[in-house]
């Protein structure tokens, strides 16, 4: 067939809308064109498609190739669309065969070599792929972060070779690999309130806010400990539920910061200097990230010497 229809997700936000990949082969000169949207950092997935697919021993179309992305104003950046677009057009030109599209979701950066590389925002797309109860070709190095979301169906994607063998059937890849279980209860990196002798007022305030997730307010002159009773709070709160340590590490995902396994239950301590900007704080900028009062997400936002905020 010249033409093929596969699916993959966008990172907007928390969210991961879905996006179809379409690709059709015709008759004329050769060339290869991406609509839909792309940012210069899609575009340039021409090219590492086209040595990925040379240098994995398969064979690319001389033809007019069109690839759309949909829907058509949904922007769309970085190269996790990389893996959808080289297995439309391996369908699309009849070296990919047997092979239900509507049930698989991919995902990854290729390599010139072939090989597939991690991308940002991963658990927030297998998430939404577990939702539309689909099966996602992920990059290897994203695969231990998404086996977090444990009612999603995945598989490790280390090249482009081996997604091939295992959607023809001829090298199956281990379908939610499990690794070594998670600590419930770990150790906070923080500091423990059991190590504040006296206080007994401003640690009962704490307890209560702790307990009914209350903002708390502390005035007084410098050296009462304020700052340090606040950077222990975290101590006496509980571990996170699974679904608000999903949520936190979704967020997290979004800039890219690395998600310690051993410790993805433990809430989240943050604490910006007062001289940050308002885009700092709250997220922004031209493409949108999350700032520290969403990366408090679920955990403690600490402002010290808050009236310098404003």
């Amino acid at each position: 067939m010249s033409l093929a229809k596969v699916y993959t997700r966008a990172q907007v936000g928390i969210s991961a809308p879905e996006v179809t990949v379409e690709v059709h082969l015709s008759n004329g000169l050769p060339a290869f064109h991406i609509v839909g949207l792309p940012e210069t950092s899609v575009k340039e997935a021409r090219e590492r498609v086209r040595s990925a697919l040379t240098n994995s021993k398969f064979l690319f179309p001389e033809q007019r190739i069109t690839v759309n992305l949909a829907p058509a104003d949904l922007p769309k950046e970085g190269g996790r669309y990389d893996l959808a677009i080289a297995v439309g057009i391996l369908v699309a030109s009849n070296q990919l065969q047997a092979f239900q599209s509507h049930d698989y979701e991919f995902y990854g950066e290729l390599t010139l070599s072939g090989e597939v590389h991690s991308v940002h925002a991963i658990l927030p797309a297998v998430l939404a792929a577990e939702k539309a109860q689909r099966c996602c070709y992920i990059p290897q190095g994203n695969d231990q972060v998404a086996s977090l979301a444990q009612h999603c169906n995945r598989k490790a994607v280390s090249s482009l070779q081996s997604l091939w063998l295992d959607l023809q059937g001829q090298d199956a890849l281990p379908l939610n690999m499990q690794y070594p279980a998670v600590k419930t209860h770990s150790i906070s990196s923080h500091l423990d309130m059991s190590e504040v002798k006296g206080q007994s007022a401003a640690k009962r305030v704490l307890e209560i806010a702790a307990a009914g997730g209350h903002n708390t307010l502390f005035l007084g002159p410098p050296g009462t400990g304020k700052s340090m009773l606040a950077q222990r709070m975290p101590s006496i709160m509980p571990t996170l539920l699974n679904n608000e340590a999903l949520e936190t590490a979704a967020i997290y995902s979004l800039i890219g910061k690395a998600i310690d396994i051993e410790n993805w239950r433990n809430r989240p301590f943050r604490s910006p200097h007062h001289t940050c900007s308002a885009v700092a704080l709250v997220g922004g900028s031209s493409n949108p990230k999350p700032g520290e009062i969403s990366l408090a997400h679920n955990g403690v936002l600490f402002l010290d010497e808050l009236p310098e905020f404003v």
